[in-house]
């Protein structure tokens, strides 16, 4: 992809970092990339990109996101394939989402063209910092934040873009293996209407006493309950969740109260082009454990860009827990699982376009 027809100014580092990586042993969001974008928002227009040293930037106390939490980022991926090119999985599927959040929150929108264009420089520029290995991979955050200097209650005139990248590994460690999920209806991650659907800092902050909450009683993460009724499953915090009951994926509705995952969609797509079943319903963890007994709960698993494919091994509600699939990673999952993966690394056809190559 062309990034010459989008004027930008660039910093090179003279002091780079990635000498100090062990890329045999990454951590998921601990080492930053050599380089970072800013673009400033001021004067009702978005100004020239700027690609700097990742570092320190200078901020005032009175900045509107400290305060009244006005901001959006997203998440996204760049691989290294087999033959040596780097690409981003669906760069334009998060821009898309990443609009409607931003749309949400009042923020003036980042033009597609620039947005791009600073991402696909910036992953260039660093592309040294992709993993090899075919199951890490560099993690892109994009981000915006209300950046005028003023306290009180109303959308703001002054913002800051900003991407910053880093290596990772699996979200979940070193090796993928089911974790165990367990509900907490005393607590609600969002409601219609609310900020469910819109990647918003607020909705991962609220989540944060319940999920320690969780891992204190060995559990991995929380599998959060509809806000009215305490019996419609949703979503975990870092993944959609979906289902495999006799035969057929079930995943909950975009309804407005969870995050609509780019790798659901690229889950639900492949699914179909597979000829799979697929069912996106409302199902509630009562009938969830009612297959669990009657044995045709097969598989359950979440999907996300840091969690990929997750199997869930064991769902805990309200002193019941069931197991799944003898807490294995089952068969569907792992096609999903080594499908996705063959896709991000270039080592299977990209029928659908997902993959932007940019070196």
């Amino acid at each position: 992809m062309s990034t010459s027809s989008i004027p930008m100014t660039i910093q090179k580092t003279t002091n780079s970092g990635l000498g100090q990586v062990d890329f045999s042993n990454l951590k998921f969001g601990e080492q930053f990339s050599d380089h970072m974008v800013l673009i400033d928002y001021h004067q009702h227009t978005w100004q020239t990109p700027e690609i700097r040293p990742y570092g320190p930037i200078s901020v005032m106390p009175s900045m509107s996101i400290f305060h009244y939490g006005q901001g959006v980022f997203e998440g996204m991926k760049a691989f290294k394939t087999h033959d040596g090119h780097v690409t981003i999985f669906r760069p334009d599927k998060h821009y898309q989402r990443f609009k409607r959040s931003c749309e949400r929150m009042c923020i003036p929108v980042l033009p597609e063209e620039v947005f791009m264009a600073s991402l696909t420089k910036l992953v260039e520029l660093d592309q040294d910092w992709v993993p090899e290995d075919k199951f890490k991979s560099l993690y892109i955050r994009p981000f915006v934040v209300a950046a005028e200097e003023f306290l009180g209650l109303r959308a703001c005139t002054r913002y800051k873009f900003m991407i910053i990248t880093c290596p990772v590994g699996n979200y979940y460690g070193a090796e993928v293996k089911p974790v165990s999920l367990t509900t907490m209806p005393e607590y609600v991650r969002a409601v219609a209407g609310g900020l469910g659907e819109a990647k918003v800092p607020g909705n991962y902050a609220g989540a944060l006493l319940p999920t320690q909450t969780a891992q204190e009683k060995g559990y991995a993460q929380v599998l959060w309950l509809d806000a009215f009724e305490h019996r419609y499953i949703e979503e975990v915090g870092s993944m959609n969740m979906c289902f495999y009951i006799n035969g057929t994926l079930v995943t909950p509705p975009l309804a407005g109260t969870i995050l609509p995952g780019v790798t659901r969609d690229s889950i639900l797509t492949l699914a179909r082009d597979w000829g799979m079943p697929v069912e996106e319903r409302r199902i509630t963890i009562d009938e969830l454990i009612q297959h669990a007994t009657q044995g045709t709960l097969q598989e359950a698993f979440g999907m996300g860009t840091a969690a990929v494919i997750t199997p869930v091994g064991k769902i805990h509600h309200q002193g019941t827990d069931i197991v799944i699939n003898n807490n294995e990673f089952g068969p569907v999952a792992q096609r999903f699982y080594d499908h996705i993966t063959r896709l991000h690394h270039g080592e299977t056809t990209d029928t659908h376009g997902w993959n932007c190559v940019i070196a």
